[in-house]
């Protein structure tokens, strides 16, 4: 029957391929736990493609077993010289089978047999069924399973775009059929599997050889025939290996599965499971396509809210008391609420639900008065978002009491969405459409009609008040209540302020800075010019390389598939061969500067003069604060040219100060308490530098004056290294040394610092107990593949076990102090603002005639905020600028 279609799919092969699709954004996908998804995402993506095109009645995706199978049982070197798969892969393969078992989809391993095997094994099935079979792999050995039934596409660029292989298209690309391709492959050998053919004979002789002969048998029963050359040498002495090679390059089209062609018909979609595992890995584009077909959601999305709605004759008719039960949602277009378009905004005192699109109504006196009595207690979606964007309506907001999306991400961090529709789905209410299905994203980005817009409203604030008990509830399960009232909510408060603060920047400074970056690039550039010996455009990989590798003869460390790899990496290494190196790194680095941050900051300067930050409190897992539009955070510190940029952030008086404070390795103290060890603890106790103090522990050391630059470097690496669960492997690649000499570093650490150790397991073992790990504050953070089968997710779960507590309680100690500073600032009545956070450090605004009391006060409010088993310090710069604060 013509519309029994199978699709077959080789899911090492695929996987790996989307792996490195998406390489360059590696860092960009992750989960809110930190699971690296660039390869789950590309895989999804191009399944999608394949099940719109092939549309199969059948599917199976085959995964390898293990290293060990009968062919390396034959030749024991068999893709021995394979690299080893990236840890960074190796943890999402699971989550790959998770997601295809969630659509429906059968996957099979089968001991001691590759998925080649497998694949082969079901494709034999298929055409004996009558079958139209594809088989999708990023693997060229498939190609000899082509047919007129069976059609092999092999990925080409990344797993985008595929070649279909055909029998007509082999006899075009390798002048042989499909099963005379197992010859040629005998004759040739393959060094990705590294198994040798015949001495110097490579694809274009292995083809005219096949093609003469039409298999390898055939060929050696008449080698004596052939004329006396060093081929015909080659082929006898290497007949041993020509026949050895041939069993290993045939795929088994009879394999003992255990599964047959219908135990792979295409399974329905489990939407639910599919929903959460979207959203445990935040996959934001395939919730928002679940969302928008209405698959597995109950009949609550399309209810209807009922509303009034408000305009310039009936506004009065709201009125509230304190012992009304109020929920505000104040809408705008856009991620940046400083600058988004207001859209409109809904109310709902106890049942009565109100809608409008005229948002200065809420400026008149009845409403204006209710957002401002600190005694009202309103309950919103995004309190710093809503404050900020009341404030632009010269709305000073009081009483926001609850904050439905701090209370989501507590109750599970997982998940950090910031569109109230998916997070109602996420406790079953559908009657809330997300905010792109409402408004679009991007250019299609617009207003709907009133009808859709006015239930959209209604529907956010009436899903504020139907979910704030359920939500409540777990809080108080969790033991986190404490965590929302006392830390999350004031934080937000705290950070409302600093952004409507914003920061003063000089334009003028960031010109001159401009100006002077400009000058320098001209220089790097001539200088690049002339050792080239040519102009060409310096942007470009392709003539860069042409440049480096071919005219200079540099030596080549890596190719990309469209040509010599330039990246920074590989430059790196070539540093000591060419001056030329040098210059294109700083070359680089500078325009990387003048693009992102020169440029970057006079776009952004408000009509104030000031920059204004949105602080992320829902992003990351462990509670820290990320810094967007723009991202002060991430300001460079490490060159001369990116510290200069700080120049340009002053005091909003003209003989004020920036002010900085700063924890000393907050993180590392964090982790002498927790652990208890004793001589971590004693290092900090009497002052000494922790680096050097490790330095001369791993290295058996007397003194601290035997401890060199390098070796305190080292010491850094291997103490910053332990509390984010760094491996031999990881530690050898930052430090650049052999793997045995890193494992050295991390065993003579693990027996002086014997308690951390302990602690590491201490915490492993109540994570697996628990099912989470927690901050000195209680700050939760779940695990639920602490207990996985599967070793490479295992083993994720249990270095988050271990450094989450650490990160974790680091962040919750900057958000105490930024409470503490707060109320600080406002018992005191000072004028000075403080305007930035940089993760373990705090930056304020100060007039001249304050500055003696912020130096006092800072310190002692920061080194105070909790009590720890060692000191907290705190070191402090001034100046009149930010660079010269530090």
């Amino acid at each position: 029957m013509a519309d029994k279609k199978l699709l077959l799919i080789d899911g090492n092969s695929v996987a790996f391929r989307a792996f490195y699709a998406l390489y360059r954004q590696l860092e960009s996908f992750k989960s809110p736990d930190g699971l690296h998804t660039n390869a789950i995402y590309a895989f999804k993506n191009m399944l999608d493609v394949l099940l719109k095109d092939v549309e199969p009645t059948h599917i199976l995706v085959a995964f390898d077993a293990g290293k060990v199978t009968f062919r390396t049982k034959m030749y024991g070197e068999y893709k021995g010289g394979r690299a080893k798969t990236p840890e960074e892969l190796l943890e999402q393969m699971p989550y790959i089978q998770e997601m295809l078992h969630d659509l429906g989809i059968k996957t099979y391993e089968l001991k001691n047999y590759e998925a080649d095997d497998i694949i082969g094994t079901f494709a034999t099935k298929g055409e004996e069924n009558g079958f139209q079979t594809t088989i999708v792999t990023g693997d060229r050995d498939l190609t000899q399973l082509a047919s007129d039934k069976t059609t092999v596409e092999v990925t080409k660029s990344g797993v985008s775009e595929l070649e279909a292989y055909t029998p007509e298209h082999m006899k075009e690309v390798n002048g042989v059929t499909p099963t005379e391709f197992i010859d040629m492959k005998a004759l040739m050998g393959d060094n990705s599997d590294n198994y040798p053919g015949v001495t110097k004979v490579g694809p274009k002789t292995a083809s005219r050889l096949t093609q003469k002969y039409g298999s390898v048998e055939n060929l050696y029963e008449h080698v004596d025939e052939m004329k006396k050359s060093k081929l015909k040498e080659n082929l006898i002495n290497d007949k041993d290996k020509a026949f050895l090679a041939k069993k290993l390059a045939t795929i088994d089209r009879d394999s003992p599965v255990t599964i047959d062609i219908d135990d792979v018909k295409r399974q329905p979609v489990d939407y639910e499971k599919l929903r959460q595992f979207y959203e445990k890995l935040n996959f934001r584009k395939f919730l928002a396509e679940l969302n928008a077909s209405g698959k597995g959601q109950d009949d609550t999305a399309t209810e209807k809210v009922e509303y009034t709605v408000l305009d310039d004759h009936n506004f009065k008719d709201v009125k509230v008391t304190e012992n009304d039960q109020v929920e505000f949602y104040l809408a705008m277009l856009g991620a940046n609420y400083h600058l988004a378009d207001f859209v409109g905004f809904s109310l709902k005192i106890n049942d009565q639900i109100y809608v409008s699109k005229d948002v200065e109504l809420l400026e008149e006196d009845n409403l204006k008065h209710l957002l401002e009595d600190e005694k009202i207690k309103k309950n919103v979606f995004d309190l710093k978002r809503t404050t900020v964007g009341l404030h632009r309506l010269g709305i000073h907001a009081h009483g926001l009491d609850y904050d439905m999306l701090l209370a989501s991400y507590l109750v599970n961090n997982e998940n950090n969405s910031n569109d109230l529709g998916e997070i109602a789905h996420l406790y079953g209410d559908y009657s809330v459409k997300t905010d792109m299905e409402v408004y679009g994203k991007g250019k299609s980005e617009h207003i709907p009609d009133d009808d859709i817009l006015f239930n959209h409203l209604a529907s956010k604030v009436n899903a504020i008040e139907k979910l704030k008990e359920p939500l409540l509830k777990k809080l108080k399960e969790h033991e986190q209540d404490d965590l929302f009232d006392t830390i999350e909510i004031p934080t937000a408060r705290v950070l409302a302020k600093m952004e409507m603060n914003g920061m003063k920047v000089e334009a003028s400074t960031l010109i001159q800075l401009q100006n002077e970056f400009a000058v320098k690039l001209k220089e790097l550039e001539d200088k690049i010019y002339e050792q080239a010996g040519e102009r060409f455009n310096l942007n470009s990989p392709k003539q860069l390389g042409h440049i480096l590798f071919e005219k200079l003869g540099l030596p080549v460390l890596k190719k990309t598939k469209t040509g010599y790899s330039t990246s920074v990496e590989v430059l790196d290494q070539l540093k000591t061969q060419s001056p030329i190196v040098s210059e294109i790194l700083d070359y680089r680095q500078i325009a990387k500067i003048q693009s992102t941050y020169v440029k970057g900051l006079l776009d952004v300067i408000q009509p104030d003069g000031r920059v204004h930050t949105r602080y992320l409190q829902t992003l990351t897992a462990t509670g820290r604060l990320s810094s967007v539009d723009p991202n002060l955070q991430n300001i460079p510190t490490r060159t001369e040219e990116g510290k200069q940029i700080r120049k340009a952030f002053v005091p909003s008086e003209p003989d004020g100060y920036i002010f900085s404070c700063d924890y000393s390795q907050v993180e590392l103290r964090v982790l002498a308490h927790v652990s208890g060890d004793a001589h971590m603890q004693e290092a900090f106790k009497t002052g000494y530098d922790i680096h050097s103090h490790t330095a001369m522990k791993i290295f058996h050391l007397d003194s601290p004056d035997q401890v060199t630059p390098l070796m305190r470097r080292h010491a850094k690496a291997v103490n910053f290294g332990i509390v984010y669960g760094i491996s031999d492997y990881g530690l050898s690649k930052n430090l650049g040394i052999s793997r045995k000499r890193a494992k050295e570093f991390i065993d003579n650490y693990f027996e002086q610092y014997p308690q951390i150790k302990d602690y590491m397991n201490k915490a492993v073992q109540e994570a697996r107990d628990k099912g989470y790990a927690e901050t000195i504050m209680h700050r939760r953070r779940y695990l639920p593949d602490i207990h996985a089968k599967k070793y490479t997710v295992r083993a994720f779960a249990e270095r988050t076990a271990i450094n989450s507590p650490i990160q974790g309680s680091a962040a919750d100690i900057i958000k105490i102090a930024m409470i503490n500073m707060q109320k600080k600032l406002d018992e005191l009545h000072l004028k000075t603002k403080m305007v930035v956070q940089v993760h373990d450090e705090l930056i304020f605004d100060v007039p001249k005639d304050e500055l003696e009391t912020i130096k006092k006060i800072v310190p002692e409010v920061m080194q105070s905020a909790v009590k720890l088993d060692v000191p907290l310090i705190a070191d402090s710069g001034w100046g009149h600028n930010w660079y010269d604060a530090k």
